[in-house]
């Protein structure tokens, strides 16, 4: 999946342990929307530098996975925890990484397409519920 907006804010890298390490940043979606949307992402182990090649108010391209987990509490009761893992960050203008990469990688890069917007401006034609 992929995400394009504003770079709002970006954490601190956090060591959880030896072998762990992880940062989380803040992406405004549509800001110039009436209700624009601030995600938290996170990105980890070695791409954690990725996010020191830019700026706050930065427009970028997040290309993400969507994580979620179930933990039973010892009261006993169930919760669902959701992890926006993001696994590439780019410049939104241009389709090539913001840092220096592999030929292989700048050309994937160039056969990206957008997904168009959704309006939900659909005529019902029959009455089936998708």
């Amino acid at each position: 999946m992929e995400a394009i907006g504003i770079l709002k804010l970006k954490s601190d890298v956090v060591t959880v342990n030896d072998r762990f390490k992880k940062r989380d940043f803040v992406l405004t979606i549509d800001p110039t929307s009436p209700y624009p949307q601030h995600v938290t992402f996170q990105i980890t182990q070695n791409k954690v530098s990725e996010l020191d090649h830019f700026n706050v108010g930065d427009e970028i391209k997040v290309l993400f996975n969507l994580r979620g987990r179930e933990w039973l509490s010892p009261q006993g009761e169930t919760k669902y925890f959701n992890t926006i893992e993001a696994w590439r960050i780019e410049k939104a203008t241009g389709n090539a990484p913001a840092h220096s990469g592999s030929a292989a990688t700048k050309s994937a890069n160039t056969n990206t397409q957008e997904t168009p917007p959704f309006t939900n401006t659909t005529t019902v034609t029959d009455d089936l519920p998708f």
